[in-house]
C-alpha cells in the first residue's frame, strides 16, 4: 500500500507553510492521421437492474479510503485520466504485469510507473466488493470512474453522474503509452493536438487541468524549470520569485530526495476548489503545462474565468469528466468483465 510516511508528510507541511508565509496566506513570524474515436453511448442508469446499489458501494469504501488517507482522492483521479487517455476508459491500466510476460504492460513503463500503488489497491478493494454482492456484473472501468468522481467530490468538488456500461479492455500494451499522455513540459500546442485527438475541447483542456487543484508532484516534473529551463541554464522567469526560492530549497539541481514533493496548489492543496486558476494567474504554477495556460492566448480566457466562477468551473469539470469518460469505450465482444481487475480473465488461475 502506499502510505505517506511521517517525513515526507513534515516536508510537504513546511513546504506549505513557508510558501503560505511568502505569499501572505498565513500569518507568520506553492503528422500521422488517427484513427477516428468512437463515443458509444452509455448511460447513467446501466446497471439499475443488475446491480442498483453500486453508486453505495462503491461509497461505502471510497469514503472510508478519504478519511484514512486524502491522497487517495489525486491518486485516483490522475489514475482515470491515465487510463481514459491510453486506448480510452477501458481498465488497461490496472492490469499487472507478470514475470514470465515478454510484453510490458501500460502501468510499467514512463509516467505510469508513478502512480501511486495505493490507488491501484482501491480500485481492487471496491471491486472485491461490488463482486461480493453483484458478481460478474460491474466492469473495473466503471468501477475506477465512479471513484474518481467520489474523491472529486469528498475532495470538496463538484457531485455529478457518472454515465456506466464500460467493458474492460482485453489487452494492455506498454507501447501505446508513450505517444497518448501530456508531459510535464508539453506546449499548449502539444497539449491542445492531443486533447483535440481525444475528442476534447481547449475548454475541456483548461477545465480538466484544474484537477491539479489537489495533489502532488516530485521534483523531477519541474526540475528545469527551477534551474535550466528551455536550455537557458537560467529559472523559468514566469515563476512567481517566492515560490522559485521555496522550491529550489526542496528540490535542489543535484541529489535531493526523490520523495518530496510539492503542492500543484500551494494555497489549499486537499481542497478541491478553483484556487489553482489564481495560482496561475499570480505565476505561481507548479508545472510548465499548468503556467503555459495562463501564457497562451487561447487558453488564458478561461483560467481568467474559472479563476472567478467556481461554479463555472464546477460545471465545465464535469461536463470534461463525462466526456473524457466516454473516449474509446468497449462494448461488447470487444471487451470483458474482469474478476480481478489487475489479471484478464483468461489470465486466472481457475
Amino acid at each position: 500500500m502506499f502510505v505517506v510516511s511521517s517525513q515526507m508528510l513534515l516536508s510537504l507541511f513546511f513546504f506549505f507553510y513557508y510558501v503560505s508565509c511568502l505569499v501572505g496566506i498565513a500569518h507568520c513570524s506553492n503528422g500521422t492521421r488517427r484513427a477516428p474515436l468512437h463515443h458509444h453511448q452509455l448511460s447513467i442508469d446501466f446497471y439499475s437492474k443488475t446491480c442498483p446499489q453500486l453508486d453505495q458501494l462503491v461509497s461505502s469504501v471510497t469514503s472510508r479510503r478519504f478519511r484514512e488517507s486524502p491522497v487517495s482522492a489525486p491518486a485516483t483521479i490522475r489514475l482515470f485520466f491515465h487510463d481514459c487517455f491510453v486506448e480510452g476508459c477501458d481498465g488497461s491500466i490496472l492490469i499487472a504485469g507478470s514475470d514470465g510476460s515478454k510484453v510490458a504492460v501500460e502501468r510499467d513503463v514512463g509516467d505510469n510507473k508513478s502512480l501511486a500503488q495505493e490507488s491501484f489497491e482501491l480500485v481492487n478493494e471496491v471491486k472485491s466488493h461490488v463482486e461480493s454482492k453483484c458478481p460478474g456484473v460491474v466492469s473495473c472501468a466503471d468501477v475506477l470512474a465512479i471513484a474518481a468522481r467520489d474523491f472529486v467530490h469528498l475532495a470538496g468538488g463538484p457531485y455529478y453522474q457518472v454515465k456506466k456500461g464500460r467493458r474492460d479492455s482485453k489487452v494492455s500494451l506498454a507501447s501505446k503509452v508513450k505517444l497518448n499522455l501530456p508531459k510535464s513540459n508539453s506546449t499548449i500546442d502539444e497539449l491542445l493536438h492531443l486533447f483535440t485527438s481525444k475528442g476534447l475541447s481547449v475548454t475541456d483542456l483548461v477545465a480538466l487541468s484544474g484537477a491539479h487543484t489537489i495533489g502532488f508532484s516530485h521534483c523531477d516534473q519541474f526540475l528545469t524549470r527551477l534551474y535550466n529551463y528551455n536550455g537557458t541554464k537560467k529559472p523559468d522567469p514566469f515563476i512567481d520569485p517566492r515560490l522559485l526560492k521555496a522550491l529550489q530549497m526542496y528540490c535542489p539541481r543535484f541529489g535531493g530526495n526523490s520523495d518530496i514533493m510539492a503542492p500543484f496548489d500551494v494555497q489549499t492543496p486537499f481542497v478541491f476548489d478553483h484556487m489553482y486558476y489564481g495560482n496561475l494567474e499570480a505565476n505561481m504554477g507548479l508545472l510548465a503545462t499548468d503556467q503555459g495556460l495562463l501564457l497562451d492566448a487561447r487558453t488564458r480566457p478561461l483560467v481568467q474565468a474559472f479563476g472567478k466562477d467556481k461554479g463555472l468551473f464546477f460545471q465545465a469539470f464535469s461536463l470534461g469528466m463525462e466526456k473524457m469518460g466516454a473516449i474509446r469505450i468497449k462494448r461488447g465482444r470487444k471487451g470483458e468483465i474482469r474478476k480481478v481487475c489487475s489479471k484478464h480473465n483468461n489470465n486466472l488461475v481457475s
